[in-house]
């Protein structure tokens, strides 16, 4: 089986290839030929057996891109996984709001189309707290994204844009963000992922640290919920989900497009992940 793998255009500044190794192997190890495919350069898919857009990082620089790569997937019916459908929905962090709607545990997220002081002071009010958090409602790697104290500015990048507002949850810096991956839905394995101190972003570039761990109590249970609600099902998924400063567990995204799936850490060397992608491909060609 050939598979195109999904790789940031040649100019992306971030190293990726440690993220595409380790899922790339796997595949391999299931007898399965790996090429790397910047997104941002993709011709004719006729060779593949399947698309996958695992590392296509750098999507939320150029998202009018994007967005047409998957326009073009489903009017030429890839065989891609995840599908485009869900891979539009899951490009702008508004699902948040879609899936509090249908009574999934989430971080309180408010969405606002020009952002100014006073949506900061609704966001103050609706959450009773005085620290915020704002992000783009479509970024990666923490772009884009500022704690706001209650006598900050708001930030020249995020003036008059669309962002998103929530309340900044304090026991990240404390206990961290646990990532549970699940293929086919079932779970697999989780990391926990911590800040540097005095800071609340989490990514290794920013001096974050990851580091095995099993899943809290109730967890697995909120990553199939949210799952569920989503609108098509995902094959492979990596749930973020934070404690928040009562204890409560709430979904702080939802990674279906090019998530770290850290593979390194599953018990399983990623057996999983495999038997998952080659379900997908054996019912898509039945």
């Amino acid at each position: 089986m050939r598979i195109a793998v999904l790789v940031p255009d040649p100019d992306y500044p971030e190293p990726w290839r440690w993220a595409f190794d380790v899922e790339a192997d796997a595949l391999k190890r299931a007898g399965c030929t790996v090429h790397p495919l910047a997104w941002t350069m993709v011709g004719d898919i006729s060779g593949y057996d399947l698309v996958m857009p695992l590392v296509a990082w750098g999507y939320h620089l150029d998202y009018p891109r994007w967005l047409a790569l998957l326009d073009r997937a489903e009017a030429e019916q890839w065989p891609m996984v995840n599908p485009p459908a869900l891979l539009r929905w899951n490009g702008a962090k508004a699902y948040l709001a879609e899936l509090a709607d249908r009574g999934v545990s989430t971080v309180p997220t408010l969405a606002v189309e020009s952002c100014c002081d006073a949506d900061l002071e609704e966001a103050r009010r609706r959450f009773d707290t005085a620290w915020l958090v704002i992000k783009p409602p479509v970024s990666a790697s923490a772009s884009g994204t500022h704690r706001l104290g209650p006598n900050d500015d708001l930030p020249a990048d995020s003036a008059r844009r669309p962002m998103i507002v929530q309340p900044l949850i304090e026991e990240i810096s404390r206990t961290g963000e646990f990532s549970l991956m699940l293929f086919d839905g079932e779970y697999s394995h989780a990391v926990v992922k911590r800040p540097k101190s005095g800071d609340f972003r989490v990514q290794p570039h920013l001096g974050g640290v990851t580091l095995p761990s099993n899943a809290p109590p109730g967890a697995e249970r909120l990553a199939r919920q949210a799952l569920e609600a989503a609108p098509a099902k995902a094959t492979y998924a990596r749930v973020d989900i934070v404690p928040d400063d009562e204890g409560t567990l709430r979904i702080m995204e939802l990674e279906l497009i090019e998530p770290a799936l850290f593979l390194d850490h599953s018990p399983d060397g990623g057996a999983a992940f495999t038997r998952a992608v080659l379900n997908f491909a054996r019912t898509t060609t039945a």
